[in-house]
């Protein structure tokens, strides 16, 4: 049975360009790290590349997505990167690891805990003295209406996110210097959402009757509903943080 095809126009999960990854893995790379975890990692795609550039570096990605992982595990023997690579299923606070030089945590911090402070308090656990933490974490561009909030995910809430300067106070409370803050644009995350359902758009209007349709149909509808909803409002940082001694 034909079956809607899942994240093949991809590249990153995430609102991240092909410009701005550039600069990231250079920055992160130039801290020549020999260790990388990747927190939340789907198919690694940004901890490869920082492998590239950084060849003396191993790394390890921890995710519970089976179907994410294989993809990165396909990648990185593409790449010839396979035997510095390590993709592990399983919960990113009960996956046995030591302190890494970089530490990528992508959208992903909520598997550190429940509330924002407490997994930078975990980030900065997991960071070596001296090395790096690349943070993408929501945040709040503007205050959304209860409109807004009504159209985003279940039981969505102004206290869900910070706004940007809150945000790097808690990093700053947790144990860290902010050596670069910078944002996704509205094109990095149209593209992204795009590209999230593209496939899936493509594969209902050519099988509209086929069983699996009205299932898929409903899902991409209340995806699409959800972030246009959230465009403009929900914003995301990249931050690449400093442990302070």
């Amino acid at each position: 049975m034909t079956t809607p095809p899942r994240h093949t126009r991809l590249t990153f999960h995430g609102p991240l360009s092909e410009t701005r990854a550039d600069r990231l893995v250079a920055r992160l790379a130039a801290n020549t790290p020999t260790t990388v975890l990747d927190i939340g990692c789907g198919w690694a795609e940004l901890m490869l590349r920082v492998l590239t550039a950084a060849p003396d570096a191993t790394g390890t990605g921890i995710d519970i997505d089976p179907e994410a992982l294989a993809r990165g595990r396909e990648a990185a023997t593409a790449r010839g990167l396979a035997d510095r690579v390590r993709l592990v299923e399983g919960s990113a606070t009960e996956t046995a690891h030591d302190p890494a030089d970089l530490v990528l945590c992508l959208g992903a911090s909520q598997a550190l805990g429940d509330r924002l402070p407490e997994a930078l308090k975990e980030l900065r656990r997991l960071v070596a003295d001296g090395g790096r933490v690349l943070l993408g974490e929501g945040f709040w561009q503007r205050t959304p209406t209860p409109a807004e909030l009504s159209g985003m995910w279940p039981d969505a809430a102004v206290t869900d996110h910070h706004d940007l300067a809150a945000l790097v106070d808690l990093a700053i409370e947790a144990g860290f210097r902010p050596e670069w803050t910078e944002t996704a644009s509205l094109d990095e995350w149209e593209e992204f959402e795009s590209a999230y359902l593209a496939d899936v758009e493509v594969w209902l209007a050519e099988h509209p009757g086929h069983p699996l349709a009205a299932e898929t149909r409903e899902h991409a509808d209340r995806h699409r509903a959800r972030w246009l909803s959230y465009r403009g409002v929900l914003g995301l940082a990249y931050l690449t943080l400093v442990p302070t001694a």
